[in-house]
């Protein structure tokens, strides 16, 4: 299995959230925030194991609108604070997930790239998780405006 990187291997989206990015990198590191919003529209989130650190573990399991149960385990490969967060989802489909987050004045300039071990596999899970991805990245950004002062 190839996980050099290789960008059409890659699910990418970006988006300029209004909030700075220590508060963006809180949404993350905060597993009570991260539950919130992590998903697309309609699920919810029972962490089991949640340790953010290089190399802990979160293990999870996501809820469907339909009452499907969805178990997931990642490992957190490289957190740079309020820069940079790698994450290895570590259970099929394999992916390995890179946020990088850049100020923008009092907003958050926010890269999104999710990269899977082939092109083939990214043609097969690009229809999903490019809507997916999307759905997540607005519930982030309506947890971070009810967060706002």
């Amino acid at each position: 299995m190839s996980r050099a990187n290789n960008p059409s291997a890659a699910v990418s989206t970006e988006r300029v959230l209004s909030a700075n990015p220590r508060k963006v990198f809180a949404a993350f590191e905060r597993p009570d925030q991260l539950a919130q919003w992590w998903g697309p529209e309609g699920f919810t989130n029972t962490f089991e194991q949640f340790e953010f650190k290089p190399g802990g573990r979160w293990v999870f399991v996501m809820h469907g609108p339909n009452g499907a149960s969805y178990p997931n385990e990642s490992v957190f490969r490289e957190i740079q604070p309020d820069t940079r967060i790698v994450i290895e989802h570590v259970v099929k489909p394999w992916f390995r997930l890179t946020v990088t987050l850049s100020a923008r004045g009092d907003q958050t300039h926010l890269a999104w790239v999710q990269e899977f071990e082939s092109p083939e596999v990214a043609a097969r899970m690009r229809p999903l998780s490019g809507t997916a991805n999307e759905q997540v990245l607005d519930r982030l950004q309506a947890l971070l405006a009810r967060e706002s002062p």
